[in-house]
């Protein structure tokens, strides 16, 4: 026994459905070789990676109609990775990365099981640079300005990872960390196209989801 319960559940994305491993409940925690704990996250932050989030969701539909054509992609907390599914499925050229142990197992369960490929997995620390992850022309994530200096350390990984010429895409359920950032990714050279969408069936208007396209040209680098 891996010390956590899982269960399967589905997902419809672009006329596919997707068949996930997730984390039984937000409960879980198992962390006996202390790696979780290294990397500083908490008993009631572990199973976080492990779930279907609405933000989630929403990232896998907008990057179903994503123009993916010669760009070479990034994941930033891909947690069960369906975002990143939903790019290997198309054939895009994706790197999925999170901080946290147990991603790349699941990953790699929930790849098998729908008749993926494996993917490209690699462990990133926002603080921590890594120069063998190399740069991308676009990066991508879903609901990951949720603690303060949230902002801060996402506009270092752009600037470690993303190429002059770049995308970010972000799902964001209207925190107030993502003006922050926007105001960072600005200051780069990024211009933002927001759209404000439900994050979820029940939700009605004012919706609080958004998805915030990013772009940057080259030579507009600040």
């Amino acid at each position: 026994m891996p010390g956590y319960r899982v269960k399967q559940t589905t997902q419809s994305v672009g006329g596919h459905t997707y068949r996930l491993r997730v984390l039984s409940d937000t409960q879980q925690f198992a962390d006996p070789d202390g790696r979780g704990a290294e990397m500083g996250i908490s008993s009631a932050q572990w199973s976080l990676f492990g779930q279907l989030w609405p933000a989630g969701r929403l990232l896998a539909q907008a990057v179903q109609r994503f123009d993916i054509a010669g760009k070479r992609i990034l994941e930033l907390g891909c947690g069960i990775g369906l975002a990143s599914l939903v790019l290997q499925r198309r054939g895009a050229d994706i790197v999925a990365s999170d901080a946290h142990p147990l991603p790349e197992v699941f990953l790699a369960y929930n790849a098998a099981l729908n008749g993926l490929p494996a993917l490209h997995f690699r462990r990133l620390q926002w603080h921590a640079p890594l120069p063998t992850l190399g740069r991308f022309d676009a990066i991508i994530a879903s609901d990951v300005l949720y603690e303060r200096g949230s902002a801060e350390l996402l506009d270092g990984v752009i600037e470690r990872h993303a190429l002059p010429a770049a995308e970010i895409l972000l799902t964001d359920p209207g925190r107030g960390n993502s003006n922050r950032f926007s105001r960072l990714a600005m200051a780069r050279g990024f211009a933002l196209d927001e759209e404000r969408c439900p994050m979820s069936d029940a939700d009605l208007p004012p919706h609080r989801g958004r998805i915030l396209h990013y772009r940057r040209r080259a030579g507009a680098l600040a």
